[in-house]
């Protein structure tokens, strides 16, 4: 009898086990402290690279992986979603357990699953959340330098709110968009923003009605958006525009004289990136 040779498995034990071509949701967060953004640069390590290692280790197949949104040099990720299509067995939460061995301790898969192949993490969204962090406080902490901005004056949250209630509807935000254009349109629908003080600063928390402090108590400004889709550096522009008003010296009618000026440098300047969440994407 001849002798019978059997394939050996390689690439994580699952090449040799292939099928229909699936196509793989994974929800992602990340520290961006030490990467120049998300999507894959010239210029330094990105997150898109790290994953995108990672699904190369596991699954041996080199896999073109999409995103919800590109996230700039040092802003940070509690619900990144990120999709990629795969011949790979693996069961589903295999995926999940398994990338987290190969990925960087400042980045992880918090869940995976399997969706139909029309799914875009891309264009199948149909809105985003992210969060802004101040940390309001006389003295600089040193520990929470790349997760806030520190501000030492004082800042005045319920104006801050108060002014933001005017970006909320469908406009042209190019005012709030660096290096327009951009896209093909600036016209977005921003479907809440919110203003209010924490007590204490849950950074890692995805969402956004966690325990407000009464008044003007709080170290920590948390300014919440909502929106269909978001441009360039905009949540920073409406961030550093707002920071006038929490001084003072603008108002409601300011945020609503940038908007319709249509011009970046009517807008107040453009707040540090280590202070910015992608919090949360929703999917029909």
């Amino acid at each position: 009898m001849p002798t019978l040779h059997l394939p050996i498995l390689t690439q994580g034990h699952f090449d040799a086990r292939k099928r229909d071509m699936r196509n793989i949701r994974l929800t992602i967060a990340y520290d961006g402290s030490n990467y120049v953004g998300w999507q894959i640069q010239p210029n330094g390590p990105t997150v898109q690279v790290a994953v995108e290692k990672a699904i190369k280790r596991l699954t041996g197949e080199a896999a073109s992986v999409l995103s919800a949104g590109r996230t700039d040099s040092g802003v940070h990720a509690l619900g990144q979603v990120a999709s990629f299509q795969t011949e790979s067995a693996i069961p589903i939460d295999g995926f999940r357990k398994a990338l987290n061995k190969f990925l960087p301790d400042d980045v992880i898969v918090r869940d995976a699953e399997e969706v139909p192949l029309d799914f875009h993490a891309t264009f199948s969204a149909v809105q985003k959340r992210y969060r802004y962090v101040i940390h309001n406080c006389r003295t600089h902490n040193p520990f929470l330098r790349n997760y806030v901005w520190h501000f030492h004056q004082d800042i005045d949250s319920a104006a801050m709110h108060e002014a933001a209630q005017e970006l909320v509807g469908k406009h042209d935000f190019r005012s709030f968009e660096s290096h327009w254009p951009n896209k093909s349109s600036s016209i977005r629908t921003v479907k809440e923003v919110t203003v209010r003080r924490q007590n204490f600063c849950p950074l890692w928390l995805d969402e956004a009605d966690r325990q407000p402090s009464d008044g003007n108590a709080g170290e920590f400004i948390w300014l919440e958006i909502v929106a269909d889709g978001f441009l360039y550096n905009m949540v920073r522009a409406i961030v550093g525009s707002l920071m006038p008003v929490a001084r003072g010296r603008w108002d409601g009618r300011d945020i609503r004289r940038i908007l319709t000026a249509m011009d970046r440098s009517a807008a107040g300047d453009t707040a540090p990136p280590n202070g910015l969440y992608l919090v949360h994407v929703d999917y029909e």
